[in-house]
């Protein structure tokens, strides 16, 4: 049995929610987590409760941005040759796209 934890707000993180997805919809979500450098638990309960996941640039986010970018690139490559784009690539461009503007205000307005 794993250890309960407490949230940011001093309760109890003691319950268990589980649930199944396909093997490109957990693909989807890791790489969302691995974008936003937040935790699985702490992606996933954000986003079910429609709560603004907010990325906190750090060497891990920068590095998952441009692992991501380049597989972006490889997968343009692949449909430049006549092959179609695929939902989850859109998906992953607009969150990167998402990810790159918040970056880009931060440094306009000097936060």
């Amino acid at each position: 049995m794993s250890m309960k934890n407490l949230d940011r707000h001093n309760r109890w993180r003691n319950k268990t929610v589980a649930f199944r997805v396909s093997p490109q919809e957990d693909e989807q979500l890791e790489i969302f987590v691995k974008l936003s450098g937040l935790t699985k638990q702490d992606y996933i309960t954000r986003r079910l409760l429609e709560k603004e996941v907010v990325v906190q640039g750090n060497p891990r986010v920068y590095k998952a941005l441009r692992d991501e970018l380049a597989a972006v690139l490889d997968e343009l490559r692949r449909i430049e040759t006549g092959q179609g784009v695929n939902d989850e690539l859109l998906d992953t461009i607009q969150m990167i796209a998402t990810i790159m503007n918040g970056m880009q205000e931060d440094t306009v307005y000097g936060n």
